[in-house]
């Protein structure tokens, strides 16, 4: 077939290769995704790519620019284009925009340093059904392609907010939701704890763990059981899949 695009040198595959940096993303308001799956479920939340580049093998609605496969290989993060590479206007993360429900469930990600973690927190938190993720402190991207690939197409659907404490604070009093910290410190338990009612539950970063602030705006601090002298603590993401599933299970058995 003939492609508008064949050679990796082109101006526009390295448009696509500089879009792999925050900065041109956050300049442009841009964010990348790659792969049919990704493609069709962005689609499906409603979102209107900007462009979207393929080699072919994968059908796309609308125009697109054509590509031949060691070009589209070359624009690609993953080094090998599974077909499709699509931009898309990045979407608003204000926390003022999240609105709760009555007997809301939320998940805190405070200060998490790996796209691939964020990502994960997202697909879990759009999988039990919770009202949204709030990253606090992070510097993670949610737009990293790490992080758009990890979450599974959760971006796109599950509400999300990227804030401050200074801002988060405040906010969770005027809705009326408690903050549930899970920490290795806690004294109560997370199979004795209570999580029925409307509240946040904090996941700390990976490697520090909470920080003072959250611990202090933490009405109860829960402890993940495990066994003694194993590891020293549980993966964010997977921190966050347990405590979120057993707060989930509480509300649906009760």
């Amino acid at each position: 077939m003939g492609y508008d695009i064949t050679s990796p040198a082109n101006d526009r595959i390295k448009w696509l290769v500089r879009l792999r940096e925050r900065r041109h993303r956050d300049a442009e308001g841009v964010f990348v995704l790659e792969g049919e799956r990704l493609y069709r479920r962005a689609l499906g939340a409603g979102l209107d790519p900007t462009v979207v580049f393929t080699d072919g093998t994968v059908d796309v609605e609308g125009d697109a620019v054509t590509v031949a496969p060691p070009a589209l290989d070359k624009a690609s993060y993953r080094e090998r284009s599974p077909g499709v590479i699509a931009v898309f206007p990045q979407f608003d993360t204000i926390l003022e925009h999240v609105r709760p429900s009555s007997t809301a469930l939320l998940l805190i990600a405070e200060d998490i340093e790996k796209p691939g973690n964020l990502g994960a927190m997202m697909r879990t938190a759009a999988a039990v059904g919770i009202d949204a993720l709030i990253a606090v402190e992070s510097t993670v991207d949610p737009f990293n392609p790490n992080t758009v690939q990890a979450s599974m197409g959760a971006l796109f659907s599950l509400p999300l907010a990227v804030s401050s404490w200074d801002e988060t604070a405040p906010w969770l009093d005027r809705e009326g939701i408690e903050l549930v910290a899970a920490s290795p410190d806690g004294d109560l338990s997370l199979w004795e704890a209570d999580l029925t009612h409307t509240l946040a539950i904090v996941i700390g970063a990976e490697h520090a763990g909470l920080s003072e602030r959250a611990a202090s705006l933490a009405k109860r601090l829960v402890v993940i059981p495990q066994a003694d002298g194993v590891v020293d603590s549980f993966n964010a993401s997977v921190a966050a899949a347990i405590v979120l599933v057993e707060a989930v299970r509480q509300r649906t058995v009760g």
